[in-house]
């Protein structure tokens, strides 16, 4: 299993590109806590942690599609190491200015969301670039999901012993400037500063023209949703049993399944269709947050925790393969970005409707928002299969230049079409 990974690895600046992407990443991955952090320190209220992170979200929501655009068009050094910068100054601002004047610290953290750099998305682009084979994409996708689940497990306590250490502000500080290094090991590297976009017809929708990409997105809107409530329903769940520390076990069991579906998936390699192939794993994945609504004691409830984050890493790293055959020519990196836009956004929610759940019907009717997440995730995929069929702007394999994103294709496929 390990060694398609391990292959990979070793390949000429896959490492690198994965650990200073996953670096670079940090401060969008800890933002939440960190900041929560730090307001209270100041003396701010859980209100004020709470709109200032609700600020960020929404302008790395904004900013994330319109600076994959930009990627798309003027390459990723001219774009990602001045957003990274900036994005980390933001945070420089407000970790200096604290939170009096109030207007000061909004103004920090929407710069800091608005120019959070497309890391992710960019990754997903250069991996044809730097592998030889189409089934190592396959399997550097999965283990990009994979990778993400370590980061969100790392970061978090990253930023409490920095704290613990130091202070809030001094995390602060050094997630930002640990973000700022990764990205520019990035852009350093050479295939990012050889990568360029295949041409594009100019369109005001850029990605969103595709008919598949804006049905991905919808589905996995509702897959970030259902996440989200698992968030907040664990959260009530550990309340209910007077212990705080069960919320950590319960994320670290959802996050350990995540981790064991992703190895495995990643280490097969797949034939037919991904379109068809997501649709049976989005139904896996609503199945198994169905059964969290049992609310059952802890031992069967870590274990089906497990059980529901097995198929998340999976879906995930098949939606990258049906983003990459659906994205318009030339706008892969942007196509990328909203994928992670609607997916944060989804979260977003899924935490805002969780909680008025718990509050009307208890633990078990938040649990029920994320299998009605899965669920919806699924309707949507269901209801799309025509536009999701096939490719929408079929290409060509001839002609196309080593750095063209758009030729990273499913084993058993060629530029979108089946072979």
């Amino acid at each position: 299993m390990a060694a398609g990974y391990a292959e990979i690895l070793r390949t000429r600046h896959a490492a690198r590109l994965l650990a200073g992407t996953l670096t670079g990443r940090l401060p969008n991955a800890t933002a939440a806590i960190a900041v929560v952090f730090f307001v209270r320190a100041e003396g701010g209220s859980y209100s004020l942690a709470g709109a200032l992170t609700a600020v960020y979200g929404v302008a790395t929501a904004v900013g994330q599609p319109l600076l994959g655009r930009a990627v798309d068009l003027y390459g990723q050094p001219r774009v990602m190491l001045p957003a990274s910068v900036l994005s980390a100054l933001g945070m420089v601002l407000l970790a200096v200015a604290g939170i009096d004047p109030v207007a000061v610290a909004y103004a920090a953290v929407l710069v800091a969301g608005l120019a959070t750099p497309p890391l992710e998305g960019g990754l997903r682009a250069l991996w044809p670039s730097v592998l030889t084979r189409e089934e190592q994409v396959h399997t550097a996708y999965a283990m990009d999901a994979i990778a993400q689940e370590v980061m969100f497990t790392v970061g978090p306590l990253l930023v409490t012993v920095s704290i613990a250490l130091w202070s809030p502000a001094a995390a602060l500080l050094l997630i930002n400037a640990l973000g700022v290094l990764g990205a520019l090991s990035v852009v350093l590297s050479g295939p990012s500063r050889s990568w360029r976009s295949a041409p594009r017809e100019a369109h005001w929708l850029g990605a969103l023209r595709s008919p598949g990409l804006l049905a991905l997105l919808g589905s996995f809107f509702f897959v970030g949703l259902a996440l989200g409530a698992i968030i907040v329903a664990a959260s009530a769940y550990a309340d209910d049993h007077g212990s705080d520390t069960m919320y950590g076990w319960l994320m670290a069991a959802n996050g350990l399944g995540a981790l064991l579906g992703g190895l495995v998936y990643g280490a097969r390699r797949w034939s037919g269709a991904p379109e068809k192939r997501l649709r049976i794993l989005v139904a896996l994945l609503a199945v198994g947050y169905l059964p969290l609504t049992l609310v059952p004691g802890l031992p069967a409830m870590a274990a089906l925790t497990v059980v529901s984050g097995l198929f998340l890493a999976p879906s995930i790293a098949c939606a990258f393969i049906v983003v990459d055959r659906h994205a318009p020519r030339g706008t892969v990196t942007e196509a990328f970005s909203w994928l992670v836009t609607a997916f944060g956004v989804g979260t977003a929610l899924g935490t805002a409707a969780a909680g008025p759940a718990v509050e009307l019907g208890g633990t078990g009717a938040s649990f029920a928002v994320a299998g009605g997440g899965g669920i919806a995730a699924l309707v949507v995929l269901l209801a799309t299969q025509r536009v999701l069929a096939a490719p929408g702007c079929p290409r060509s394999v001839e002609g196309v230049d080593e750095n063209d994103r758009n030729r990273a294709v499913e084993p058993g496929f060629s530029s979108g079409h089946q072979a």
